[in-house]
């Protein structure tokens, strides 16, 4: 008959491993079983340290590791691999205790002479796409200098989104942004990318702004999509891509119409500041008053030399005007029957004013005047 099964159970009065215990204990197994090996990868995201060492990746189509090469071994390195190169790396593997990290320690770093799997891709796809035309700088459309409103095509978790927010709250407060949130990288991410740029086609807006905050180069891949490319290409209005920090340039940059560094910097090419605004509007009032003011002065004084020219003219008029009136006046009072009468002469009018002419005007006993030079004289035909 065979024993009856032992069960034991794992309390805290067992023997239990401290956090140290486990990872000191994992670093002697792998720091004593592995020597110096040579692992072939390709470049990932190598930076170089104001210390002088170097920390990169080393993928290949399933895997990725950590690795570093200290600054004595850099120096001998040379320059350092350019992103996506495939390359031999010597070294070891090491759990950094302190953190309980593995990494790979490397000691030499040769490159194979051809790129990684995935730099490749990215040429070719570089390569259609400037063939097709997508980066040449006559496509690229202007800026509007007043948006109304602005799509931003981004990930509602990440912090991109809020940078954009916290820059168009302060530079133009009135200001309508559409938030389309979609995936930015991983499983799905260029599908939803091109749903949501499609999507922008059907919104009234007037630009659109597509991009996410720093990472990895694998975690941008997805802004080097072909398809991501050419469904940005097709949006009606002009786009800026903001993808990663200062030192990441994606496909969607080449091919947007504006590339910002980061999103705080496609917010603030999308705005103008207000205060911008209010400043250069007083500006332009200012100099359209003392412009005015200037054309006022201009017009009054010129209104004013019209008005003496008018002035004179009109004198010299009435004077020409008044001489003529003299003369014809003289002329009148030399011709006027009144003067002769002042040489003693007497002019008989009948009863109905009319001057009696002839000797058979004058009837026995009729009434008549005498007009002399100072008035009338009545008189009367005694007999003819």
């Amino acid at each position: 008959m065979s024993s009856p099964l032992q069960l034991s159970i794992l309390s805290p009065e067992n023997d239990v491993w401290s956090v140290t215990d486990l990872v000191r204990t994992a670093r002697r197994v792998i720091e004593t079983e592995f020597p110096d090996i040579w692992v072939r990868g390709e470049i990932v995201a190598c930076k170089v340290w104001p210390s002088g060492h170097w920390y990169f990746g080393l993928r290949d189509a399933g895997s990725q590791v950590r690795c570093c090469m200290w600054k004595l071994n850099a120096q001998r390195a040379g320059k350092p691999p350019a992103e996506g190169t495939e390359v031999f790396v010597l070294g070891r593997p090491v759990i950094y205790e302190t953190k309980g990290e593995f990494q790979f320690v490397a000691s030499r770093v040769l490159p194979t002479a051809a790129l990684g799997a995935a730099q490749r891709d990215l040429d070719r796809i570089k390569t259609a796409l400037q063939q097709d035309g997508l980066f040449d700088p006559a496509r690229k459309r202007p800026l509007p200098t007043y948006a109304a409103a602005v799509a931003v095509v981004t990930s509602l978790a990440g912090a991109a989104v809020r940078d954009i927010v916290t820059v168009t709250r302060k530079r133009w407060p009135c200001a309508r942004l559409l938030v389309i949130d979609t995936r930015v990288q991983g499983d799905g991410a260029v599908d939803e990318i091109c749903r949501a740029l499609r999507l922008v086609n059907r919104l009234a807006v007037d630009l659109c702004i597509v991009g996410r905050g720093g990472g990895g180069k694998e975690d941008l891949g997805a802004f080097n999509s072909e398809k991501v490319c050419r469904a940005l290409a097709a949006v009606r209005v002009p786009t800026i891509s903001a993808v990663g920090h200062e030192t990441d340039i994606s496909l969607t940059d080449l091919v947007a119409d504006v590339r910002a560094a980061t999103p705080s910097a496609a917010a603030e090419a999308a705005w103008a500041d207000s205060r911008d605004v209010a400043r250069r509007l007083g500006d332009i009032g200012e100099r359209m008053a003392n412009g005015l003011a200037g054309r006022t002065r201009f017009a009054s004084e010129r209104l004013g030399r019209t008005g003496d020219r008018l002035f004179a003219a009109l004198g010299s008029m009435l004077e020409r005007r008044r001489s003529r009136i003299a003369r014809l006046s003289a002329q009148l009072d030399a011709l006027s029957p009144l003067r002769v009468l002042d040489r003693g002469y007497a002019v008989p009018l009948g009863e109905d004013g009319r001057v009696l002419k002839t000797r058979a005007a004058f009837g026995a006993g009729r009434p008549f005047r005498l007009r002399v030079s100072d008035g009338e004289v009545p008189a009367r035909v005694e007999r003819q």
